[in-house]
């Protein structure tokens, strides 16, 4: 087999969320591009993530909404679905998106390579198809975007039959009668609601004492009640000690209190957390560092390696496709400036606590900033608002009255610490207040910002009000 030599400006290696960005900011720059990719254009999150799990909750939405039509006045009779044709709709999207993809690339004259990416030292890659060399890749600069994977608990490995990851999850042959989902997360309390929502009985366990531990106690409360009114048994403090295999179904010994208890069900899910792909880079080829199982980088995404940067889920939390997106840009941006493509003055550090954080179960959660605890662990003296659903117009006639807006700002200066949100819509609200910290806008902005009539919105301009005593519709 023929080794081709292959020289760039910029390699990036991962074709995911951030990978792909990085490369066309580069390349929008003027920089000659090549990009890596192992797999799939697009990585996790197009084909076995964000993409592909909204199609199949959005059919469990569907699913809910035809077994409640009589709130809407409507009645029908023998509601049936296609299963095959769920999973089918939600691959067809995935494939669609992929393919857009590549275009991308062709349009902007980045040049793909298939293959797994090594280092053999900083300045050059080796390039493996079926552990056979079919390129080696010279760039003055390289962008690490390899992304993570299902972490593993040994004993406890997913076999694709009766213990599955997130990926057997979104491709099942049949709707398992019964389910536990081990991890409530995002992805465990996503896959948890698709699951019910579509008929199955749902176990969801988690170790820490509230599901969806990352978020507001007092959303990750209202979380769990209303999981728990749709039908799914939650148990939380609970540590998952074994899994046994049968005939047709999984027994799991979970420990709760200190005693253990044995559940059954059909199919398991692990959702217990996700694994950076650092292994088999070549990194020891290069100076750079890695710690607790990730790449470290700066602000920057510059690694202790001058001419290699690194962005996404290899970098560490918060593992979020939109947060590699635009790791991409800020690295795509500062190698330009490097080469003197792009004015220095006008790239600006990643600022997490910007981040917002999205669930799409039934409800949505919302987030972004500090949780309560964490605003008072800091220091910080706060004033804290909330609006509820049942008292929004929009909402009621929507028949979305569950959910909950709540605001916590500096006491002193008026800045908005964190927003938290759960209910009908909530992941599309988030926008509006990231956008109030990125730009620092205190509680007088959000005060004088007109909000449309009758909108869901308007709760956000309501639990501002409330957090200064002036809330006026509740």
């Amino acid at each position: 087999m023929t080794v081709s030599a292959k020289k760039f400006d910029l390699c990036v290696i991962g074709a995911g969320p951030g990978g792909y960005v990085a490369a066309i900011r580069a390349a929008q720059l003027g920089l000659k591009v090549g990009i890596v990719e192992a797999n799939h254009l697009g990585g996790i999150c197009l084909n076995w993530g964000c993409i592909p799990t909204k199609a199949l909750l959005k059919s469990s939405e569907v699913n809910h909404l035809l077994h409640n039509l009589d709130q809407f006045g409507f009645s029908a009779e023998k509601v049936q679905f296609d299963f095959a044709k769920v999973v089918e709709r939600s691959r067809a999207v995935s494939k669609k998106l992929s393919g857009g993809i590549a275009g991308l690339m062709k349009k902007n004259k980045i040049e793909v390579v298939d293959g797994f990416a090594k280092f053999l030292d900083s300045k050059k890659i080796s390039v493996s198809q079926d552990g056979k060399e079919v390129a080696q890749v010279e760039a003055g600069y390289f962008i690490v975007a390899t992304g993570a994977r299902a972490r593993v608990i040994p004993g406890m490995e997913p076999d694709g039959e009766s213990i599955w990851t997130y990926r057997e999850a979104m491709t099942p042959k049949a709707l398992p009668k019964s389910l536990l989902v081990v991890g409530s997360g995002a992805i465990g309390s996503e896959f948890a609601s698709f699951y019910r929502n579509m008929g199955a009985e749902v176990t969801l366990i988690e170790m820490a004492e509230n599901i969806l531990p990352v978020e507001d106690e007092e959303i990750s409360k209202l979380a769990r009640k209303s999981f728990e009114k749709q039908g799914i048994k939650v148990i939380t403090s609970a540590a998952l000690k074994a899994l046994k295999k049968g005939k047709n179904s999984v027994t799991a010994t979970v420990e709760v209190g200190g005693k253990a208890e044995e559940l059954t069900a059909e199919k398991v899910i692990m959702a217990v957390g996700i694994v950076a792909n650092i292994e088999n880079l070549g990194l020891e080829k290069t100076k750079v560092k890695t710690d607790k199982g990730r790449i470290v980088a700066n602000g920057y995404l510059e690694t202790a390696e001058a001419n290699i940067f690194a962005i996404g889920d290899v970098v560490g939390a918060p593992w979020l496709a939109h947060k590699a997106s635009h790791e991409g840009t800020i690295a795509a941006e500062k190698i330009a400036s490097k080469m003197g493509k792009y004015d220095a003055k006008k790239v600006h550090p990643i600022k997490v606590e910007n981040i917002p954080g999205c669930t799409y179960s039934m409800p949505q959660i919302a987030s972004v900033g500090l949780t309560e605890k964490k605003a008072i662990a800091a220091g910080k003296k706060i004033k804290v608002g909330r609006f509820p659903y049942m008292a929004n117009g929009k909402a009621i006639a929507m028949g979305e009255t569950e959910g909950l807006i709540k605001v916590i700002f500096d006491e002193k200066t008026g800045e908005l610490l964190g927003a938290h949100l759960i209910g009908a819509e909530v992941t599309e609200m988030i926008q509006g207040y990231v956008i109030a910290k990125q730009a620092e806008l205190t509680e007088e902005d959000l005060m004088h910002t007109i909000f449309a009539h009758p909108t869901m919105s308007e709760m956000m301009h309501e639990a501002v009000l409330d957090a200064y005593g002036k809330v006026i519709h509740f």
